[in-house]
């Protein structure tokens, strides 16, 4: 059981206190305890707010997922919304609630985790709450963040005609997720489901380049992240399935990763985006890759062996579907 709320909050305060940034370099005035912090940002600035529930046996298992990888996969979806907007994460807030079976040491563990990545881009962790819960921990990550007044990089600016990229590979989370569930060994690729990088530096390059005109971050799925910008563009899409970037294996390169995985299975923390402009094949040493346009005909379309198209559903993650 974790000590008592004083005393893990003076904890997290202590932990979180040994990884802050220098004080003339961070935008926290006042932290963890006081009533609220107090951030002072930049004029010039818009301010980006994000918040994400990580929750257990829903996002992560116990049996699956070190305390670490909880820690940093909570953070990572909080920084990877501030990089689909373009933005420069300024600091992190945390409310904890575990139940009482809940050791000490798993809290220190996911605290290690979480301060690792936060330390890894600079971020503070300014504030929080702590709580018992009956059932499950529950860890709700707000991130703020910043970026120049007027150059937030929306869902909604993608054009019928632009075309479409992602930035790495995709599918490689869903992967190490379902060898999970079937109780398998998990392969060398699963650093990126346990370690997943939110591509901040790219998105910040691709907003001061001016080159999206619609960005998401993709966490719930290609399919489903996809819709998302055509839903809020009013546009449709169409995607080549052989030029979704997939982890390949063997002298012949043949893809590891289904299909399916790519396409629907999110946790990729990946940048999904639309431009008219010309994109570098390669942004602050991630690849990006082209996989279709945006049309004037709303829905979305895959397109097959031999050009042949098959009408593309939002298949990824969604919180209340009913499960067939």
């Amino acid at each position: 059981m974790p000590k008592s709320e004083r005393n893990l909050i003076q904890r997290i305060r202590r932990q979180a206190g040994a990884g802050a940034s220098p004080r003339g370099r961070s935008p926290v005035i006042a932290g963890i305890g006081d009533d609220a912090a107090v951030l002072r940002l930049a004029p010039g600035q818009d301010v980006l707010v994000t918040t994400d529930f990580s929750i257990e046996n829903v996002h992560f298992k116990r049996d699956w997922h070190p305390p670490e990888a909880v820690g940093w996969r909570c953070l990572t979806r909080g920084l990877s919304d501030i990089a689909a907007m373009g933005g420069q994460p300024r600091a992190a807030f945390l409310s904890l609630a575990v139940p009482g079976d809940i050791s000490q040491v798993w809290v220190d563990r996911f605290l290690k985790g979480l301060l690792a990545l936060a330390a890894k881009f600079n971020v503070p962790l300014a504030g929080g709450d702590t709580a018992q819960a009956v059932d499950g921990i529950q860890a709700d990550m707000v991130v703020l963040g910043s970026v120049p007044k007027r150059t937030a990089v929306l869902r909604s600016g993608a054009r019928p005609g632009d075309h479409i990229y992602v930035t790495g590979q995709l599918g490689s989370s869903a992967a190490v997720l379902a060898r999970l569930r079937a109780s398998l060994p998990l392969g060398a690729d699963s650093a990126r489901h346990f370690r997943p990088q939110a591509r901040l530096l790219v998105g910040q390059w691709l907003r001061a380049h001016k080159i999206p005109s619609a960005m998401i971050d993709i966490s719930d799925g290609l399919s489903t992240d996809l819709h998302h910008i055509c839903e809020e563009s009013g546009v449709g899409a169409e995607i080549e399935a052989d030029a979704i970037p997939r982890p390949r294996s063997g002298r012949a390169k043949v893809a590891s990763v289904a299909l399916e995985f790519a396409l629907h299975g999110g946790d990729d923390y990946e940048l999904l985006f639309t431009s008219s402009k010309p994109v570098p094949s390669r942004v602050e040493g991630v690849p990006v890759t082209r996989i279709g346009q945006t049309t004037r005909k709303k829905g979305m379309r895959l397109i097959v062996a031999r050009g042949q198209e098959q009408r593309l559903e939002p298949k990824g993650w969604q919180h209340f579907q009913k499960k067939s």
